[in-house]
């Protein structure tokens, strides 16, 4: 009986697990597990994790500390610069493709979505819920430009560089209230650059956003420190979205 596929399925499991952990954010940068914790974690079989730990020390997700165990990567400012770097180029790539082959009807559909989320943020109370829709809607434009490139390689080489992007945010923040609104204006930016079919636009609302997100994680962002200090006064710099291109 040939066992392979079997043992491909498991550690094909295995992975998507601990994806799914960084992405609940049930691990965290710089924590210690050791296999045995790993197996309950991942809710997989001790040699189908054996067989994992290989993978994700060399996606750097992991690494093997003697006499400590197993350590989830630590966020320093190398991995940041290079994973923000790795992004920049992985999705300008994605978008100048995305401008031309995204339909007007899928265009609008994802307007939409994002105008809900701005809707209920600055009509409610920004609630976990609302942010973790936000979420979704946020990492969902990223994914499906890259996934529209059509490129195996290249969506594997963003899916990995994502995670690692995912623990940068669990470590140095979260789409937070404060976040929030800043965030889903720049993407609105970009998708009117994207219905405008504007090819020098979108690379510059693409940009503009990464490094924003960047700046983010570094503390930097002024505009979000802004509206803390407008939002503690009553006031909201972000009252409706403005997507003309700046």
């Amino acid at each position: 009986m040939n066992c392979a596929p079997l043992k491909q399925s498991l550690r094909a499991r295995a992975y998507e697990n601990f994806r799914q952990q960084i992405l609940k954010a049930n691990v965290v940068p710089g924590q210690f597990v050791s296999q045995r914790e790993l197996t309950q974690l991942l809710d997989m079989p001790l040699g189908a994790v054996r067989e994992l730990i290989p993978r994700l020390e060399a996606e750097g997700l992991l690494r093997t500390v003697p006499q400590r165990g197993l350590q989830i990567a630590h966020v320093d400012l190398n991995l940041i610069h290079n994973a923000f770097q790795l992004r920049a180029m992985l999705e300008r790539e994605a978008a100048l493709h995305f401008v031309k082959a995204a339909s007007d009807a899928e265009l609008q559909a994802i307007e939409q979505s994002h105008l809900a989320i701005v809707d209920a943020a600055t009509n409610g109370p920004i609630t976990d819920e609302l942010l973790t829709e936000a979420t979704s809607v946020d990492w969902g434009l990223h994914d499906l430009m890259i996934d529209t490139l059509g490129n195996d390689l290249i969506s594997q080489t963003y899916r990995i560089n994502s995670l690692r992007v995912r623990l940068i945010h669990l470590e140095r923040s979260t789409l937070s209230a404060d976040i929030l609104l800043p965030a889903m204006q720049e993407h609105l930016n970009l998708i009117a650059a994207l219905k405008a079919r504007n090819d020098t636009a979108v690379a510059e609302h693409l940009a503009f956003h990464i490094r924003s997100a960047h700046q983010r994680v570094l503390g930097q962002d002024r505009r979000v420190q802004a509206s803390t200090s407008n939002q503690a006064m009553g006031q909201s710099i972000y009252s409706q979205p403005q997507t003309e291109f700046t």
